[in-house]
């Protein structure tokens, strides 16, 4: 029998123009296509010149558990099963995990069809550090559970992407700035690469203010990571710590690297110090 095989394959976030050819002859070829929206589906196809052969099944949230068993079955069978949501990777706050992760403990070949991506698209335009990033997904819908999850997050270092759907924005913008605080940075980016492309950057506290006049579209919101207060440290009093230390039988240069790591500081300061 013919190994099946699953594509999981990244569809424009807005431009029909963005599809590769790739993504065109995936979905002329696969015998079963797992579309999110099959409207859509069908309305991309056309766009981008593709003719679909294969079967057509929805799979989007609330059917994703149990079309996951039917999809791998046909894996199993030897067919080419591939996965598209409306916009973006599958997987990415969108169903397909659950598909790949039987897929993967089955010991079937899973591969993806990158495309374009609002999280990293986003991130770009934000102004932003992106040499590291996390992405949180969507906050939580309810505002306790939402504080908490944001609280927990007021040190991340990183720059923070999130998605969020509109009629939740202001709710979710004041949450940041009361969890990040009003003066933190972050950018709204809506409608990604649509003709009504808007990007708003400013302080989380403006930026609350005004989504609460109302927000229409696909919402990707980047906030700055938090900034560490530059530490201060009490160099005698450190240095009186590593004499104790020598004093109890712990080399010079082993007690100079423990207080350092401890204090937060560099090594050579406090070695300064110590021999002053």
């Amino acid at each position: 029998m013919t190994e099946g095989r699953l594509v999981l394959a990244g569809a424009p976030i807005g431009q029909a123009g963005d599809a590769s050819p790739r993504l065109r002859q995936a979905l002329e070829s696969a015998q079963v296509i797992a579309a999110e929206d099959t409207r859509r589906l069908r309305r991309l196809a056309s766009d981008i010149g593709a003719v679909l052969g294969g079967r057509i099944v929805s799979y989007y949230d609330a059917n994703e558990a149990g079309r996951a068993a039917e999809l791998l079955e046909a894996l199993q069978q030897g067919d080419t099963v591939l996965v598209i949501t409306d916009a973006g990777m599958p997987g990415v706050s969108d169903p397909g995990y659950r598909l790949t992760h039987l897929a993967v403990e089955a010991g079937i070949p899973v591969t993806a069809l990158p495309g374009p991506s609002a999280v990293t698209t986003a991130l770009a335009v934000s102004g932003m550090p992106s040499d590291r990033f996390c992405f949180e997904g969507f906050p939580p819908r309810k505002p306790a559970d939402r504080a908490r999850r944001l609280t927990a997050l007021a040190d991340e270092e990183r720059t923070m992407v999130f998605f969020e759907a509109p009629h939740r924005l202001a709710a979710s913008l004041a949450a940041m700035a009361t969890a990040f605080g009003a003066t933190r940075q972050a950018a709204v980016c809506r409608e990604l690469t649509k003709t009504y492309e808007e990007i708003r950057r400013g302080p989380l506290a403006d930026l609350a203010a005004w989504a609460e006049g109302g927000v229409k579209g696909e919402i990707t919101v980047v906030v700055a990571g938090h900034v560490p207060e530059p530490v201060t440290a009490d160099l005698p009093t450190l240095a009186a710590e590593v004499a104790r230390r020598e004093a109890a039988g712990i080399p010079r240069k082993q007690a100079i690297a423990e207080v350092a790591k401890s204090a937060g500081i560099p090594k050579r300061e406090l070695y300064d110090a110590v021999h002053r």
